[in-house]
């Protein structure tokens, strides 16, 4: 239960990190917000494994988990603007 909590909270954190840094206005919500941060931390992760940067089951650090939001913002906003 805790551990939901704690992903949630860290996405929304990740997700406000990444909408700071990109430039743009990206009208997201909270619930959106919070959705982009946790998806870019499972891309981060994801990428990381194929990588070989982490082991299965190791979650992505704070630095790759934004990157990985910034991602998802460029695409969302590709996709949002056609």
């Amino acid at each position: 239960m805790f551990s939901l909590i704690g992903t949630i909270i860290v996405g929304f954190i990740v997700g406000l990190l990444a909408r700071a840094l990109k430039p743009g206005n990206d009208k997201l919500g909270i619930v959106m917000t919070s959705i982009l941060g946790i998806a870019g931390s499972l891309l981060a992760s994801w990428a990381g494994q194929k990588m070989g940067w982490y082991a299965v089951g190791d979650p992505a650090g704070w630095i790759a988990s934004i990157v990985g939001a910034i991602v998802l913002l460029v695409i969302y906003g590709m996709v949002k603007g056609r």
